[in-house]
């Protein structure tokens, strides 16, 4: 299977963007080994042409490259609302790179020459992190469809059942009779699909 073919089914990618070929296969080669995806690039500015958001795994970008640096990229990524996890890597480790890295939500800032087992851990701890986060933005995309159909009155008494407030409670909080409240528990319940006031919490936990 060729990486293209393996990026296409959705399997978590690492993608290496580095100007330095031997680099480039020397760290392809060994994140194949470990089993997983790889696909490599020359700079980040091919990077960001073919590279789609639904495409999950995790960047590992040269600090200094042509055209666009790691950090840059790190910078354009953020800039575009794509949480896909960067390590950077170095031959020359400045301080104040680094701080910026993890300012901007680096995994790791790793110097040249690495130990390569450092290294693969820190690739499998960002393919867990992008995992996690593409996890929570679907359960919060879907939690936000959920209260889409609820109407805007209905939101509100579904505000207050998540506080725990009672139906006499939400009642006197709204302006409104405590057979509405019934009412609207009622519809809300049943729109969401959902049976108990616990499920409509761990539902709306979930709105970003």
């Amino acid at each position: 299977m060729t990486q293209t073919d393996k990026t296409s089914t959705g399997e978590p990618t690492v993608f290496i963007i580095d100007d330095d070929e031997a680099v480039r296969d020397a760290l392809s080669v060994l994140v194949e080994v470990a089993g997983l995806s790889v696909r490599t690039f020359v700079n980040a500015l091919e990077f960001l042409h073919r590279y789609s958001p639904e495409q999950p795994g995790c960047v590992v970008a040269d600090l200094r490259m042509p055209f666009m640096d790691g950090l840059e990229l790190q910078e354009e990524l953020s800039r575009r609302g794509c949480g896909l996890p960067v390590i950077i890597i170095t031959a020359h480790g400045e301080v104040s790179s680094a701080v910026t890295a993890f300012r901007s939500g680096a995994v790791d800032f790793l110097e040249k020459p690495f130990d390569d087992g450092v290294f693969l851990r820190r690739v499998h701890e960002a393919l867990q992190r992008d995992a996690h986060q593409r996890r929570d933005r679907s359960a919060a995309e879907s939690a936000l469809a959920k209260l889409a159909l609820l109407s805007p009155r209905e939101r509100d008494v579904a505000a207050l059942m998540v506080e725990g407030c009672a139906n006499k409670a939400i009642a006197i909080r709204l302006g409104i009779g405590v057979r509405t409240v019934e009412t609207h528990r009622a519809n809300i319940l049943s729109k969401l699909d959902i049976r108990t006031v616990p499920e409509l919490m761990r539902l709306w936990m979930h709105i970003p």
